[in-house]
């Protein structure tokens, strides 16, 4: 079967990889005279030089060691090592942080800009770094952390979405990086899944939006040149990554065609016509094949029929994983040929040069054609040139004056802000007047750590009290609010320091149990320490039985109780929400979440957050809100009863304010549409409460019926007002007559002539389609 899949591959790649689709607009518009100077660029390079455009190493590589004491010690090149990478091995990209540790401005400056030098005096190529700098300026001492992605999402907010990838962009090329790997598109589909964080929502069309604007937010534009103050952005996980069988990081999918297609695709489909330079594919298995393997979706679908002309590198190791995981291969060597042959334009090693040995070898004896070759090395110089580090390798820190600035921390202040999300306010306890003496407890209470998550100046993010001290946590905040005299600290439950993100110490409750009879307010900071990718896996999605047990025990004093969830991923907490009066999600939201979340409690910031999931009520028990109609059902006719109930703790789109809002005249400037036709709605929202607030208005879309079985509901359109007491808005919504097309069971995408019905808030209006289309294109 190997080798019967390994002829395929190679039956297939007789067709000419960089042969693009001629009816297909280039994704990214070419400068002629950038890619003569290219060719000719490519005419004078050799094999080996080429194939070190084709490698990326980590940093360490070159070090003299790791930081394994794990304090702030300077970087220091080992000379032999450094001749070996860059003179021998002409190595064009380096990734990654030194030692685990972050760098100063200067020091990011010092160490890039040595090997460009070493660079550039070899080939005459100047190198591309690359970092993760996930939400903000993750690895750079005195940077901006911004809320993770999964904030944002909730915020329903484009423009913040932006303004956070400008401002990360910004401050990533201060510390002369020019490559960020980011965004995250994948679909948060698994509350398993341990990156559910690092993705927007589980919602194809949120996703897509979102990414789309922080993508211009990174490049600054359609991805032909990025300028000074830009970076080139890294679609990741290409695509599927985020919803394993099993719910564990990096283990297989099995996703059918369709749904690829459909929703796994969009985010990157979008972000891919917004001009992104590059892409890092899944790690994992899908349907029993690699996706560093997988020609269909590497070169078939990203790069051939959407003419697009960027970089794909593989995350870290994965060609090793194909042999050595995943068993397609028998041999290193091997396994380069297929990812290489797949699509792969640069392997992220990231430790051994003997990627590039064997890519030699794999030339020579005509496994991989020079064409190939070309093609990949054309895409990485291409990006170079984009980036403009052949006029300039490396720059001086002064140019970007405002790094770390407080007009970027209030921005990261807002988008903190506008994702807090009210998911129960009980007799109104919420916000709560000064002068109540309130009860802070839970392990969350006092940790930039668990504020912050994962990818926070270390991978796990577990220095973040370290290098973040000088920001406020939980407690901090609202002693600063409230005024120390009205807060009592007392966690029960603590995390044990610098331990894997589900290790927590011998529990104290009865010590809470006893502040809390002498206050008047408790406020319970639970949820999650951070973790990211792989030890982030878990077994039980319930919330720990410490914390769990710290609720009940508080809730015996009578005292009413305000759920704090600073959390990565929904936990269960179905046994403690009725104990709780007021419930308040602001799942990872950086340094300044504590300071927004105690401005939200007093009233100075009114909650406008809605989620960007769905949470789940029992830990059996996943869905998502664009489930099948049969998943719904209340009872099974006949003998058997199924008992197929959805059954969840908060729905997707669910989000409350100290405001009230009412929707009403909802219109569309016709009922009935065509597959070209752009459908313009307009619906009136009005704020009947007493404060000024912000409302996400969602437009969502059911197909009555379908040739194959239609999601429940889909999101269509969105937007956010902000409305005075009183105020009253006309929001119009358009959609496409186009976007309510769906993918079929043969792979094509198909509106289909029949009834759509039409809901924002609880608004509803029908729609009809008299005459459906078939797209003969893959996409639309």
């Amino acid at each position: 079967m190997r080798k019967y899949f390994l002829s395929l591959v190679a039956v297939t790649l007789m067709t000419n990889i960089c042969a693009q689709q001629s009816n297909v607009r280039p994704a990214i518009p070419q400068d002629k005279k950038m890619e003569q100077t290219i060719e000719s660029l490519l005419k004078k390079m050799t094999l080996e030089e080429k194939i070190g455009q084709m490698t990326q190493l980590t940093i360490d590589v070159v070090g003299k060691g790791m930081n394994i004491f794990h304090t702030v010690i300077p970087f220091e090149f080992n000379e032999a090592l450094l001749d070996t990478v860059i003179h021998k091995y002409k190595i064009g990209s380096i990734l990654n942080v030194p030692g685990s540790t972050p760098q100063t401005r200067q020091e990011w400056t010092d160490i890039i800009t040595r090997l460009q030098k070493e660079a550039i005096a070899e080939t005459g190529i100047p190198l591309i770094y690359g970092v993760d700098q996930i939400h903000g300026t993750t690895y750079t001492v005195g940077g901006t952390l911004f809320p993770q992605n999964v904030n944002l999402g909730a915020t329903f907010n484009r423009a913040l979405s932006a303004e956070t990838g400008r401002i990360s962009a910004y401050e990533t090329k201060a510390g002369n990086i020019p490559w960020t790997f980011a965004p995250v598109l994948d679909l948060g589909r698994d509350a398993r899944w341990p990156r559910m964080w690092e993705t927007f929502s589980e919602d194809a069309y949120l996703t897509s939006e979102l990414g789309r604007e922080m993508v211009i937010g990174f490049q600054g534009g359609n991805g032909t040149t990025i300028g000074k103050d830009y970076v080139a952005a890294c679609l990741k996980h290409y695509m599927g990554y985020s919803v394993p069988a099993s719910g564990k990081d990096r283990t297989p999918s099995y996703i059918t065609e369709y749904d690829m297609r459909e929703k796994h695709f969009v985010p990157h489909l979008e972000a891919i016509r917004a001009g992104a330079l590059s892409v890092m594919v899944n790690s994992a298995v899908d349907n029993g094949i690699p996706f560093h393997a997988n020609y269909k979706y590497l070169t078939q679908w990203l790069k051939e029929d959407l003419n697009w002309d960027g970089v794909i590198v593989t995350d870290w190791a994965d060609i090793n994983n194909i042999y050595m995981r995943d068993r397609v291969a028998a041999t290193k060597k091997e396994a380069i040929k297929m990812a290489i042959n797949a699509g792969i334009d640069m392997s992220m090693d990231p430790y051994s040069w003997d990627f590039c040995v064997l890519l030699k070898q794999l030339v020579e004896e005509g496994e991989v054609s020079m064409t190939r070759i070309d093609d990949a090395v054309s895409r990485v110089l291409r990006m170079k040139f984009r980036l403009g580090l052949f006029d300039k390798p490396y720059w001086n820190i002064q140019d970007y004056p405002d790094f770390g600035s407080e007009k970027h921390a209030q921005a990261a202040l807002a988008a903190a802000e506008e994702s807090i999300t009210l998911l129960k306010n009980d007799e109104n306890i919420l916000p709560l007047t000064q002068g109540k003496k309130i009860l802070i407890t839970g392990p969350n209470a006092n940790s930039m750590r668990s504020l912050n998550g994962g990818w926070s100046y270390t991978w796990q993010g577990d220095r973040a009290d370290e290098f973040a001290a000088d920001h406020n946590t939980i407690l901090e905040a609202f002693q600063n609010k409230a005024g120390s005299q009205h807060i009592v600290y007392e966690p029960g439950v603590t995390y044990k320091a610098r331990g894997s993100y589900w290790e927590e110490n011998t529990p104290e409750i009865e010590k809470a149990v006893a502040a809390a009879r002498n206050v008047d307010v408790i406020v319970a900071c639970i949820g999650e320490n951070s973790y990211c990718e792989t030890p982030g896996n878990l077994d039980d999605l319930t919330l720990s039985k410490n914390q769990l047990d710290l609720v009940k025990a508080l809730a015996t004093t009578g005292k009413p109780i305000i759920l704090v969830l600073n959390e990565g991923r929904p936990r269960i907490i179905n046994e403690i929400v009725p104990l709780a009066k007021a419930v308040v999600h602001i799942y990872l939201p950086g340094n300044h979440g504590g300071d927004a979340l105690a401005k939200a409690v007093y009233g100075d910031v009114n909650p406008s957050g809605k989620l960007p999931y769905t949470y789940p009520r029992h830990a059996n028990s996943l869905i998502t809100y664009d489930y099948k109609p049969s998943q719904s059902q209340d009872r099974m006719q006949g003998a058997y009863d199924y008992n197929a109930v959805v059954s969840v703790q908060w729905a997707f789109g669910y989000g409350l304010s100290y405001t009230t809002f009412t929707y009403s005249n909802l219109k569309v400037n016709k009922s009935s549409f065509s597959a070209n036709d752009e459908l313009t709605f307009t619906v009136d929202v009005k704020n009947t409460g007493s404060v000024a607030g912000k409302e996400s208005i969602l437009l969502f879309t059911s197909d009555l019926v379908a040739s194959s079985t239609p999601d429940v509901r889909r999101l269509r359109a969105f937007d956010k007002v902000d409305l005075k007491p009183g105020e009253s808005k006309t929001v119009t919504l358009k959609v496409k007559g186009s976007d309510l097309a769906f993918v079929g069971a043969d792979g094509k995408w198909t509106l289909e002539a029949g009834d759509f019905d039409v809901q924002v808030g609880n608004q509803l209006l029908r729609l009809n389609c008299p005459v459906g289309h078939k797209w003969e294109n893959p996409n639309k």
